[in-house]
């Protein structure tokens, strides 16, 4: 009876690890930064909206603000690509991102490699703006781990297509 009560309990708690370590992922930290397409100054966005890996779950809850405007994002080890975006206004409207603006022909989100992301860092470009005004803005250095996206907000053309 009393080795019968130790193989149950060692089962027991072999079952329970095993059942926690499945259970467990990995995970890696992006930092986010947005910066003004004009100014190069940095912007606030009220909410961010992440999709990993081509999917069409958006993940607006693996980002926490910062208080200098930066951003927290947590993804899970596996994934391989991340689409970033902000909003303003209460999260009513979505910033352009200005790496987009030469792909207008192109549908859909930009993706970024999260090993590219977490080995070397991004900085996108900046072609919303006019090749003169661009060139007078301190663009920042790439670091691994973190991303910067310049964006600018939609005009009043954009959003009347709506």
């Amino acid at each position: 009876m009393v080795r019968w009560t130790y193989r149950a309990s060692f089962l027991l708690l072999l079952m329970v690890a095993v059942c926690t370590f499945a259970t467990a992922q990995g995970s890696k930290t992006i930092i986010i930064r947005i910066l003004d397409s004009k100014t190069g100054r940095p912007m606030v966005a009220t909410a961010y909206m992440v999709r990993i890996d081509h999917q069409s779950v958006v993940h607006g809850d693996w980002v926490t603000q910062n208080e200098d405007g930066s951003a927290v994002l947590t993804v899970p080890d596996f994934a391989s690509s991340v689409s970033i975006r902000a909003s303003y206004q209460n999260a009513m409207e979505v910033y352009v991102n200005c790496d987009a603006e030469k792909l207008k022909d192109v549908p859909g989100d930009l993706w970024y490699t999260v090993s590219n992301i977490m080995s070397r860092g991004i900085v996108t470009s900046n072609g919303c703006g006019k090749p003169k005004d661009v060139a007078k803005i301190a663009v920042p250095a790439a670091e691994p781990g973190k991303i910067v996206l310049f964006v600018r907000q939609r005009n009043w053309r954009e959003q009347s297509l709506d």
